[in-house]
């Protein structure tokens, strides 16, 4: 995280919490908005997702209470996230780097701007050590990177869950040099930037800011000889098979974020997070429709006029049995509780079962049937089912 972000950002406001909140408090509106703002909640809204990660950072540091404190002391000592000018400038000019004032004297400085004292308050947080710290000591962990993988599933194992073999390549910790980049073992601290990964540039007003060190690609090292196989990188190209459980429920197109399984860290860091693109095959019976399972059941004229009693097909279940009501017109869909997909807590949805009824084909009648109809025919002959669509269309 951005020291000077760190410093800015209101993270109280961001949950909308009083500066006095209980751990509590603060648990409970975290869970709230989260559950507002997730992405699978909120598909294709980029702002959602950046507000999702807003409420994320917020969490991370008011949820932990050594960094809540940390978090605290730091706003009061700069007026609640506003940097003071120090004395002397007319226009309120800032004669200080970011880089003394947070992560100590600079190499090379005389004991100028603020000194080291800084550095112990924001060191647990960030991982950068004091002032008095050593050079090859200031070198960061660094998170592994994020991996993009997909699947795709049969309609059954979306609808209850399944566990799948993925294949994936990511970059790790190279083995010929065991993640240095030296082929010796043996890497030099970076001398642009001490070791930290990061220089200061200049951005205006007496500010400094961070980059990624150029020189050593923000790792902090430099390998003297480089390992022949990551080319001094550190880092090296790998594959793996996991065992991924997919959870029921999981539709077409949902991507599920696995925390922790992409590529490995380096120097201690945190693995990065698997991204799962999830792709579900049709079924040739059954459809969806959010929770519930969708199917489409062809019943004769007789049984739609007359009324009766229908089986229905399950997924991967007995069959039901469902009370068709006399005149029952056809597209009528009725419902079979607790036969649909599973939910994120457990229960299921429904079946929505669709009557659609069948017409004969001219040669699958009978001279019985055909006789039948033909009587049938003859008793309805003074009931127009057209005779209103007339009248609505003159009333027009």
């Amino acid at each position: 995280m951005n020291t000077k972000d760190f410093v800015e950002k209101d993270y109280y406001k961001v949950l909308g919490v009083p500066k006095d909140a209980t751990e509590a408090e603060i648990k409970k509106a975290y869970r709230k908005l989260a559950r507002e703002f997730h992405p699978d909640a909120n598909k294709g809204d980029a702002s959602a997702e950046e507000r999702f990660k807003e409420i994320s950072e917020a969490n991370d540091i008011l949820g932990d209470a050594k960094k809540r404190k940390e978090y605290d002391e730091a706003r009061a000592l700069f007026g609640n996230g506003g940097f003071r000018p120090g004395p002397g400038g007319a226009g309120g000019s800032f004669n200080f780097d970011l880089g003394d004032l947070f992560g100590g004297q600079q190499p090379g400085g005389a004991g100028g701007g603020f000194g080291g004292g800084l550095g112990d308050v924001f060191g647990g947080l960030f991982n950068r050590g004091g002032a008095g710290a050593g050079a090859g000591t200031r070198t960061q962990p660094r998170r592994g990177q994020d991996i993009e993988s997909e699947v795709t599933l049969s309609f059954t194992e979306a609808v209850d869950g399944a566990t799948v073999p993925l294949r994936m390549s990511s970059q790790s910790p190279c083995k010929a040099c065991s993640g240095t980049g030296d082929k010796h073992g043996t890497p030099r601290v970076c001398p642009t930037c001490v070791g930290t990964g990061q220089v200061s540039r200049g951005s205006g007003g007496g500010f400094s800011l961070t980059d990624p060190c150029a020189d050593c690609k923000g790792r902090g090292l430099i390998a003297e000889t480089p390992c022949d196989v990551c080319k001094g990188s550190g880092r090296a190209r790998s594959s793996r098979t996991m065992q991924v459980r997919i959870p029921a429920g999981v539709s077409d197109s949902q991507r599920i974020r696995l925390r922790g399984k992409g590529a490995p860290g380096e120097r201690g860091g945190p693995s990065g997070d698997l991204y799962v693109a999830v792709h579900v095959d049709t079924h040739p019976v059954f459809g969806r429709k959010d929770d519930n399972l969708t199917v489409t059941v062809p019943v004769t004229f007789a049984e739609a006029a007359l009324g009766a009693d229908i089986k229905v097909p399950t997924l991967n279940g007995p069959s039901v049995t469902l009370k068709l009501p006399p005149g029952t017109p056809n597209g009528r869909t009725m419902r079979a509780r607790g036969k649909g997909a599973v939910r994120k807590d457990g229960t299921r949805g429904d079946l929505l079962v669709t009557v659609e009824v069948a017409v004969p084909a001219e040669a699958e009648l009978n001279d019985k049937a055909r006789e039948a109809l033909e009587l049938y025919r003859e008793a309805m002959a003074s009931q127009d089912p057209r005779s209103a669509l007339f009248e609505s269309a003159k009333g027009a």
